[in-house]
């Protein structure tokens, strides 16, 4: 639930027991209280309105509702045979502090939390006379060991409840670690297998190269120099890329594994037309990706063909924009779409591709950045410089 929302639901039901614990306190089913009635609304305001707060400042506010609590009680500011109502306010801020406590903590704060009634509410029937037999026109029975134990056992229940859902969101928190540092895993492995592609592309050119050179070397010196040229601009991409690999590489278990030819910047649109459907209109902004380096145009590739698929497996949408310029060092990726932002599904189910676009764009020194449009929709935006001495002929 989104804290603005949740703000909202506690502030009315803040408003509400506010409201149940004065009425209770002026008309209650045991004796009245007999001050005046601003005082029973000043307690159930101080009681309950701190409730606003518990999802910000959870500990806090279950110290200062507790007081609260407590201090009406002991005072009789409460209503006699519904004194539980005093109460509810504490259960829902202890059930947020036991959520968020750590474990000593959290034992700490039950033994304040059943201490405070344990002292009152016996206090209050004692100092009072209050019994069945003092007031036998009470429509609930006056038992100061009754409204006890059932204060008693739903501040119990909360604080169960607080602590099972911190047990549970731990659990959840590990088993997303864990499936992060295996998306980071998986995806180095398969940029190491992609970058062994692009360096054995590039060495059997210069082996190409060399050959073609070797033969013509005193009959065409031009095209000599020209085939030496290409060898020196490839060798220097292959260094580059073998110390990307060795930096990004931590394990391969499959080197040998056979790929196709690694895409490019050049096949976007192809890519595109293929993604492109009746419901999806894609549009595609291309400028200066054919002067990518190749490792660089295979970065942005994969970036684009993760963004499109998240956009047609998540977003809804009907319209997505395209755009890739290169130019002075650095090329700019942008993918937008008018679909429904970040819903929880998508940001589950799209949470992997969007670790492994990241670490791609990491490796190069880039930026990545992914947030909902104020439009509506989601936007994907990257940044990946490179340098001349990376180009390949």
């Amino acid at each position: 639930m989104k804290p603005a929302r949740g703000t909202l639901i506690d502030g009315a039901t803040a408003a509400l027991l506010t409201y149940l614990i004065a009425t209770a306190t002026l008309d209650p089913p045991g004796p009245a209280y007999t001050g005046p009635a601003a005082v029973a609304w000043l307690a159930g305001a101080a009681i309950a309105l701190p409730l606003v707060a518990r999802r910000w400042w959870p500990l806090p506010v279950f110290a200062v509702v507790a007081a609260a609590a407590a201090i009406a009680t002991a005072t009789g500011v409460v209503g006699f045979g519904v004194i539980v109502l005093t109460w509810v306010p504490v259960v829902l801020a202890l059930y947020s502090a036991a959520a968020v406590a750590g474990r000593i903590a959290s034992v700490l704060i039950l033994a304040g939390g059943l201490a405070a009634p344990g002292i009152t509410i016996p206090w209050l029937y004692l100092r009072t006379g209050v019994s069945p037999a003092t007031a036998p026109e009470s429509e609930a029975p006056l038992w100061w060991q009754v409204e006890l134990g059932v204060v008693v056992v739903i501040l119990a229940v909360a604080w169960t409840t607080g602590r099972l859902i911190r047990w549970r969101r731990a659990l959840q928190a590990d088993s997303a670690r864990r499936l992060a540092r295996d998306a980071v895993a998986d995806e180095r492995l398969r940029i190491a297998r992609e970058l062994h592609d692009i360096v054995g592309h590039s060495l059997s050119l210069i082996a190409v190269k060399a050959t073609v050179a070797n033969h013509i070397a005193e009959e065409k010196p031009a095209e000599t120099r020209a085939a030496l040229l290409t060898i020196e601009k490839t060798s220097r991409s292959a260094l580059t890329e073998i110390r990307r690999l060795l930096d990004v590489l931590r394990e391969d278990d499959d080197p040998a594994a056979e790929l196709a030819p690694s895409p490019g910047a050049a096949d976007l649109p192809d890519l595109v037309e293929r993604l492109r459907s009746a419901g999806l209109r894609i549009d595609l902004e291309l400028s200066g990706a054919g002067e990518l380096p190749t490792a660089v145009g295979l970065t942005v590739y994969r970036i684009v063909q993760e963004s499109l698929t998240n956009v047609i497996k998540h977003a809804d949408a009907s319209h997505c924009r395209v755009l890739v310029r290169a130019g002075d060092g650095e090329v700019h990726i942008e993918v937008t779409d008018d679909g429904r932002g970040r819903q929880p599904a998508r940001k589950r189910r799209a949470g992997q591709g969007l670790i492994g676009m990241r670490e791609r764009v990491t490796m190069y020194g880039g930026s990545l950045a992914t947030d909902t449009r104020p439009e509506g929709g989601f936007r994907v935006v990257a940044a990946i410089p490179y340098t001349a001495a990376e180009e390949t002929a």
